[in-house]
């Protein structure tokens, strides 16, 4: 394997353990801030978590939640734009992967902000979030420079 392929594999390889991770997270987060909220008898989060979080009140929690929600996109965005100089071998792909990111992630929250308003557009919201903190953004460029001839496959 040349050393754009293995480059790419790691790229992609760090984009779903990124993903693995940021699930382990907000699972656990989900579970602490229902667990301060609700005052529930149990705690379903992981005790390494809870250990991590202790002390925390809601209002920190959720501050939390949108951090590492920012934190994540941000990290799939580098490894998004890692990966498209990779395969595509040319950084013109870089203003469209950034306008992208930053039109959607403006979007999630417009939809986020008048979910009060309509219901309805709190799980879309939430989808789009959640699409640009897990690997499909990576993914897709991986995918779409299989139809792009380079240089460096």
């Amino acid at each position: 394997m040349r050393r754009t392929g293995l480059l790419s594999a790691l790229l992609v390889c760090t984009a779903i353990a990124l993903g693995a991770l940021r699930e382990f997270v907000f699972v656990n987060l989900n579970y602490q801030i229902d667990f301060v909220l609700h005052a529930r008898p149990g705690n379903y989060a992981h005790s390494a978590f809870r250990a991590w979080a202790d002390g925390m009140g809601a209002t920190e929690l959720i501050g939390a939640k949108w951090a590492f929600a920012a934190g994540f996109v941000a990290a799939i965005l580098a490894l998004t734009i890692a990966l498209a100089r990779v395969r595509l071998a040319n950084h013109g792909w870089l203003k469209a992967i950034c306008i992208t990111f930053f039109s959607l992630s403006a979007l999630a929250l417009l939809l986020h902000a008048l979910s009060g308003a309509l219901p309805a557009l709190y799980p879309v919201s939430i989808a789009l979030l959640h699409g640009m903190q897990y690997p499909v953004p990576v993914l897709v460029v991986w995918m779409l420079s299989w139809l792009r001839p380079t240089p460096h496959r």
